[in-house]
């Protein structure tokens, strides 16, 4: 008999011993609180939102089953069409607004200059503050009659402006706000800055770029992919934009949203339909439409991310 022939005649195992089992079952046992909490606070109230937004449901009676009218009904919604509106200003507006400003700023404090860490300490302290704390603090600068960003105005003869009363200015207002949050942003630009290849940015200088030809042609697709990982995680964040536009515009009478709904962000009109008027079939309903337009948002981009370089590790 032939090697090749006593090997053919050993039995042949599928892998699934009892010491695989039994490492499976530990492994399981382990993680099984993990899971179970899963399904409790998480798949279970994702299939039951799902379910609301096919009812008529307030907490108070069961929900009564209605189909697609919640979904219908948020169609002729015209608070919630100048909700997604807003939104909308802010992710196509207001995102690339922050990035960019985001990314110059880890451009200046990437430089060898005296007392670097003082000004990325000073650039990141914002982001570890608490948001609620720092909007308050804001809403005292943006105060139409003792703000300080008017007082600088009147030094220079410009006339008082509504930043958070005037529609036309509460947008930009939180545009210009949502600057001083970007340490986050900035540091993972910082990492991927000091990723670059100095070897390449040297290359490029003795073939006689100036600074603009060796961020265009070596930095930027150096770090695209921290740029597109920033663009991915922001376009997600600001669909769900909430707490400062919240803090800034909130009533004592618990409306928010500022003049003419100018700061009503989708998130916050959700919140109104679920915790203030009770209507939770119609609250999943705009949290589901919210998810399907995040999905498609970030499919498209990963569609798009063509120009995402990617180094091999060779």
């Amino acid at each position: 008999m032939t090697p090749a022939t006593r090997l053919s005649k050993q039995p042949h195992t599928t892998g699934w011993t009892k010491s695989t089992w039994r490492s499976l079952s530990t492994g399981l046992i382990f993680i099984s609180p993990a899971i179970i909490g899963f399904l409790a606070f998480a798949a279970w109230p994702i299939i039951q939102s799902l379910y609301y937004s096919f009812t008529d449901y307030n907490i108070l009676q069961r929900p009564y089953f209605t189909g697609i009218d919640n979904y219908r009904n948020l169609m002729r919604d015209r608070v919630y069409g100048i909700a997604l509106f807003n939104t909308l200003y802010m992710v196509l507006i207001g995102l690339p607004i922050h990035l960019v400003f985001d990314f110059f700023m880890a451009l200046v404090l990437s430089t060898r200059i005296r007392g670097l860490s003082v000004f990325r300490t000073i650039f990141y302290l914002p982001s570890i503050t608490p948001v609620v704390a720092a909007a308050i603090v804001w809403l005292w600068l943006f105060n139409g009659q003792y703000g300080i960003l008017n007082e600088i105005l009147g030094w220079f003869g410009v006339p008082r402006v509504g930043w958070l009363t005037d529609p036309r200015f509460i947008k930009p207002s939180l545009i210009f706000m949502g600057l001083w949050f970007g340490g986050n942003t900035i540091l993972i630009y910082l990492a991927g800055l000091r990723d670059v290849p100095v070897a390449l940015l040297e290359a490029a200088e003795l073939d006689g770029a100036n600074a603009m030809q060796k961020m265009w042609h070596v930095t930027l697709p150096m770090i695209s992919p921290v740029i597109f990982y920033t663009l991915i995680i922001n376009v997600i964040g600001y669909f769900q934009y909430f707490t400062e536009a919240w803090v800034l515009t909130a009533t004592r009478d618990g409306a928010a949203g500022g003049p003419l709904n100018a700061a009503l962000f989708y998130a916050m009109y959700l919140y109104q339909s679920a915790f203030q008027q009770f209507k939770m079939g119609y609250a999943s309903a705009q949290a589901w439409i919210l998810f399907a337009i995040v999905l498609v948002a970030t499919a498209i981009l990963f569609r798009a991310s063509g120009w995402v370089y990617y180094r091999s590790e060779e």
